[in-house]
């Protein structure tokens, strides 16, 4: 079996914005290394020129990974988890992730193709803030192995 190509298209986005809280931007920070303390220390990031403390710039694969929650429980996605590893992962900013932001999310599939018996799913995920303003675009690239790639 294959991926379904027909999820290329296909959209799912979060019922609910997500809040940006202070204290997951710092268990995250401190998760995968970050050490300014604009990520840490609220009165650093305001000195600095944030809101509030600023989240790492892998923090919108929190965001993205509810997306791909969503796809996953779509049933024209007939492959599970367990088969999926990243290939690609990357972000552009119109501006940084700080705590206090509500965000919405929105993972579109965009590609769906073989490679060496592989399924390659890209997607792009769009993160907006409570005005609606584009705050980042999350692209990934997920290589599906295993019995959804045959």
């Amino acid at each position: 079996m294959t991926v379904n190509p027909d999820l290329v298209g296909r959209r799912f986005a979060l019922a609910e914005p997500y809040l940006v809280g202070r204290e997951h931007v710092r268990a995250f920070a401190a998760a995968v290394f970050a050490s300014d303390p604009i990520h840490f220390d609220v009165e650093a990031a305001r000195a600095a020129g944030y809101a509030d403390v600023v989240a790492p710039t892998t923090y919108p694969a929190v965001l993205q990974d509810r997306g791909l929650q969503l796809l996953l429980a779509d049933p024209m996605a007939d492959f599970e988890l367990k088969n999926v590893v990243h290939g690609d992962e990357r972000f552009t900013y119109e501006r940084p992730i700080v705590a206090g932001d509500e965000l919405g999310a929105e993972l579109e599939v965009t590609t769906v193709r073989a490679v060496r018996g592989n399924a390659m799913i890209q997607a792009t995920t769009r993160l907006k803030d409570a005005a609606g303003e584009l705050v980042v675009t999350a692209y990934a690239t997920l290589v599906v192995g295993g019995e959804g790639a045959n």
